[in-house]
Order: C-alpha cells, then structure tokens, then sequence
C-alpha cells in the first residue's frame, strides 16, 4: 500500500504507477478494448471474404474436401465474430455491478481464445485458398507451416520475452 489510501503498486512491484484496484481494473479493461478493435478489422475482412464465396462462378466446382473446408471456416469465423461479442455482452451484464475485475479476468479469457480463433482462421483460409489454386496436397502443407509459424508467434515468442523480462527484472532487483 502506498501513502495514498486504498493505492498499490502493480501487481509486478511497478513502483511508478499506484493505482487503486478499481483504476487497474479500469485500465486493463480499456486496453483489453483496445485489443478487440484490432482483432476486429481483421477478422471482419476474414469473415466478409468466406461470405462471399459462394457466390463466385468457381465455387460449384469445389470437390468435397474444398466444400467441407469452407464450411468449417464459416462456422469458425461465426464462432470467432461470437467470442468478440461476448465482452460487450459481459459488459452489459456487468455493467453498474462493480464488478470490473471479473470483467477484466474474464475479458481477457476471452481475447485468448478471439486470438486462437483466428490464428484457426488464418490457417485455414491458406489451407482453403492453396487448396483450390494448387491442389490439395499443397494446401495442407502450406497450412502446416502457417500453423507452425503461427504457434512459434504467437505463443513461443511471447512465452520467450515474457521471459527475458522476468529475468532482467530479476537481475535488477538484485
């Protein structure tokens, strides 16, 4: 606790910013906002993309492999464009309860999965695409390596400097 009542540091020990728990959790919702606005654009483009298949002249002649994809990657953008909508929904709910902490924790559930949903997504709409341009074989391979390359960003990186930091932290406090 800080001079200032009802104030403390953050939860790392950030001596620079004092905030009381409901303006951290006021914070931290506004940056999780932040983070859905970026997602958003994206996967609306995604979504918009899929929605405008079958109504393309080559779409007929899509085997059954390239039929069962697309639907899987309509359903999943559906799946996604609902997991960033349930924020706003919590928020409704919530709203006026003094509850932004689970707001907050919850929120941020959400935007992990919102950000796995469309890494799904993204790999799915190389698969489909090489797919349907060169030919099966080549569409799961490029998929594979977009999944990998995905995972090595999206989850290793972050894991690798979420590290670095903790140790530099470390070494300073020392």
């Amino acid at each position: 606790m800080s001079e200032r009542s009802g104030t403390e540091a953050t939860p790392h020990g950030d001596p620079g910013r004092e905030e009381t728990t409901e303006e951290r959790a006021d914070r931290n919702w506004n940056e999780l906002l932040q983070e859905i606005r970026v997602m958003q654009i994206g996967v609306q483009i995604i979504t918009g993309f899929l929605l405008t298949l079958p109504f393309q002249q080559r779409f007929s002649q899509l085997d059954g492999a390239g039929r069962v994809l697309y639907l899987g990657l309509v359903v999943l953008a559906c799946l996604t464009t609902a997991l960033m909508l349930a924020p706003v929904s919590l928020h409704r709910t919530l709203f006026r309860h003094h509850r932004k902490p689970v707001l907050v924790s919850n929120g941020d559930a959400l935007i992990k999965l919102m950000v796995g949903g469309i890494a799904l997504m993204l790999t799915g709409c190389l698969t489909f695409i090489v797919h349907v341009v060169v030919g099966p074989g080549a569409g799961w391979a490029a998929g594979g390596v977009l999944a990998v390359l995905l995972v090595l960003i999206l989850l290793v990186y972050p894991q690798a400097v979420g590290r670095h930091a903790d140790r530099k932290d470390d070494a300073e406090g020392s």
